[in-house]
Order: C-alpha cells, then sequence, then structure tokens
C-alpha cells in the first residue's frame, strides 16, 4: 500500500512537470524588490503596478519600471469564446488534416498578422488581443495540429518542425500576403522555425511571447540544471509510454482544479485566471486523440532551438519576455540568449514586462499592445 501511495504521488509530481512548457528552471534569483538605473525615486514607485513605458535602454533592450493608476488605466476589449469559436473555419492541411482557424478581416493594406498558440492552449487564448489587434489589421489565428478544435491524429509523430511547415503552408495557401508571426511559448519557437525557412516572403517579421527552447524539456543546452534534469525526463518518458500509466496521468493533469493550480503559477495577474482560461486549456484536452498528442508531444524529440535558428533571421524582430515565467525565466539558458541578442542584432528589440509571467499577451495585455502596436505601426510602414 505505501508503494501504491508512493506512486500516486510520483505520478503527480509527474503530471504536473510535464504539463510544463519547454526548459523549465527553478528560478535563482530573489523575489525582491529589484532597482533599476536611472530611477531617480525608487520608493515613490513601491506600491504602485509595474507598467510598460518608462525605464531605461541598452542599445534594443528596454527594462520596464514605471506605474500606472488604475484609475487610469485602459480596459482591454475581450472577445468571448463562442464569439471566437463561430468565427473559426477549417482548412485541410495536406489533404488530410483538419485546421481550425479563425480570421478577422480588415480592410487595411497593412501585412496580416497570424497568432500562435502555446502548449496545450488554442486559439481563444487570444481572446483579450484579437479586437485590439483588428483595428489596423487582417488577424488570423491558428490551432497547431494536436491542439484546440484541430485534428488530433492518432500515431501522428509531432514535431517542431511539421508545426513550422504547418504555418508556412498556411501563409501560402490561406492567408497569401506578407505576415507578421506573433508567437506564445512553442509557438513562439514554431513561428521562428517558419521565418528561418521561408524563402517566399511570405514572413515580414515576428514577435516572441515568453519563446520556448524546444517542444519540451529535452531541449539540450548549455546548463547545468538541464544536463541534472535529463535522467528525470528520460523516466518521465518511459512512464508515459506505458498507456495506463499515461492514462492516469493525463486524467489527474487535465482536471480543472489541478489546471487553475498550475495557471495561478505561470501568470502574474491572477485576476486573469478565470473559469473561461480553464475551460480553454480543459475543453481540447477531452478530444479524442488529445492524449495521444500529450505523449508524442512530450515524449517526442525537442527540435531546433532558437540558439541555433536566430542567427539565420534577418526581418524585424520583437521579444516580449515576462520576467515573472517560472517555466522559461529570463536567467535560464534561453532567457540569457534573447536578453543578450539585441547588443549583438540590430533587427531585434526585447522588452522585459515585470509583474507577468509566461503568457503575456493574456496575462496583463495592455503591457503587450503598448509595446506591440508602435513596433507593428513601424514594420509595416517600412
Amino acid at each position: 500500500m505505501g508503494i501504491k501511495m508512493a506512486a500516486a504521488t510520483v505520478l503527480h509530481d509527474v503530471a504536473a512537470a510535464c504539463l510544463r512548457p519547454p526548459l523549465s528552471l527553478p528560478r535563482t534569483t530573489a523575489k525582491e524588490p529589484r532597482l533599476r538605473p536611472g530611477l531617480a525615486f525608487p520608493h515613490l514607485y513601491g506600491n504602485k503596478l509595474p507598467v510598460l513605458g518608462l525605464g531605461y535602454g541598452v542599445g534594443n533592450r528596454s527594462f520596464i519600471t514605471c506605474y500606472v493608476d488604475p484609475s487610469t488605466e485602459s480596459r482591454v476589449s475581450v472577445l468571448g469564446v463562442s464569439q471566437i469559436k463561430e468565427q473559426c473555419s477549417k482548412w485541410q492541411w495536406k489533404g488530410r488534416y483538419s485546421i481550425n482557424y479563425f480570421v478577422s478581416s480588415s480592410s487595411s493594406t497593412n501585412p496580416a498578422l497570424l497568432l500562435v498558440h502555446g502548449f496545450g492552449a488554442s486559439i481563444p487564448h487570444w481572446r483579450r488581443n484579437i479586437d485590439t489587434l483588428a483595428q489596423d489589421y487582417t488577424v488570423y489565428a491558428i490551432d497547431l495540429l494536436g491542439f484546440g478544435a484541430s485534428d488530433k491524429p492518432q500515431g501522428f509523430s509531432y514535431s517542431m518542425e511539421a508545426w513550422a511547415e504547418l504555418i508556412l503552408d498556411f501563409l501560402n495557401e490561406v492567408v497569401q500576403k506578407p505576415t507578421v508571426l506573433i508567437g506564445n511559448s512553442v509557438g513562439s519557437l514554431a513561428c521562428v522555425i517558419a521565418a528561418s525557412e521561408s524563402s517566399q516572403n511570405l514572413v515580414r517579421g515576428i514577435v516572441l511571447l515568453n519563446c520556448a527552447g524546444g517542444m519540451n524539456n529535452k531541449a539540450i543546452v548549455d546548463d547545468w540544471r538541464i544536463k541534472l534534469l535529463l535522467p528525470l525526463l528520460w523516466l518521465v518518458d518511459f512512464l508515459l509510454k506505458q498507456r495506463r500509466i499515461a492514462t492516469a496521468v493525463f486524467e489527474r493533469a487535465k482536471q480543472r482544479d489541478n489546471l487553475r493550480n498550475i495557471l495561478l503559477s505561470v501568470y502574474g495577474n491572477k485576476e486573469s485566471v478565470d473559469d473561461e482560461l480553464v475551460e480553454i486549456i480543459n475543453g481540447p484536452a477531452n478530444d479524442e486523440g488529445a492524449l495521444d498528442a500529450f505523449v508524442s508531444i512530450i515524449t517526442g524529440p525537442p527540435g531546433p532551438n532558437p540558439v541555433q535558428l536566430m542567427p539565420r533571421i534577418n526581418l524585424p524582430v520583437l521579444v516580449l519576455w515576462g520576467d515573472q515565467d517560472p517555466f522559461t525565466p529570463i536567467d535560464g539558458p534561453v532567457g540569457k540568449y534573447f536578453s543578450s541578442l539585441p547588443s549583438k542584432s540590430s533587427n531585434v528589440s526585447l522588452y522585459m514586462l515585470e509583474g507577468v509571467g509566461h503568457c503575456p499577451h493574456d496575462d496583463k495585455p495592455d503591457l503587450v499592445h503598448q509595446k506591440l502596436l508602435p513596433w507593428l505601426a513601424q514594420v509595416t510602414a517600412s
């Protein structure tokens, strides 16, 4: 009985670990107030909410240290999940797979935008962004194969390369005009791969929101924490390839209370973790083929990492990074790499978002929009 209880405890821990996006690393910095150079009176800001706007810059990198009066903070327009679903259409990829996508058309001649969600998410995860972006751009959003309302084919070997190919084919067959790719987590990495492989001028620029380092935690980088975790990750792979164990882990992991707790741990703004968000993650997890997709993604090859790919990209790149992300922390290998890029590459701009977690666009969309919209206007005008 004791062994069974211990095994149940391990499976619970495995479930939480498996739901973490790639390169999940423990934070090593103390959670204390941080003073930024150039802030004349830091004590005046101690009880204020940090937002985007003021700070200091080094090259193309900015640190955000100002505050907002909540009484004057602008409200974000939020689309209902049912409204988003009603506007979705289907596209047949390779004549075999049904891909769910959303489009909000605009009469603007600006390049289109394509929103690409992260691990376990889907189109409605952009509910707080679509309406704002659609004022000046035609906005597309896509459910990657294996997620949302797109097909979850049994036996499919999921990979970052396959998702990147899906994105490029979608641009070529559906959008059919230059497009700025905007991705979160593994969606960001898929956009990086697509941009590095695009040879038809389909990609106009890319926006990366807390970019992942690989499809799963096995992405090998020069970091001692990852190396220490590798034996555990291999054990997780072995356990998840046992159908009964995988089913038990997945059923436990997708329970609403567990999902809510995981989301609360990765969002800076806890108010954004509402019932609708939990359902956005939980609903598609009940589809046929969702378990197979989960196992394939967790146990499959991590794919190319951004450190290898970014030097190939000469397009404009905007990197927005929530500094409270426990999954891809800024002091982890991927975060450190991206924070160093602006000093080496003039096409890359980076902004740290204080008090924001792994999903900045849904966590604190106002902060994202304040940097994203001016950057888009500059890119599309050039």
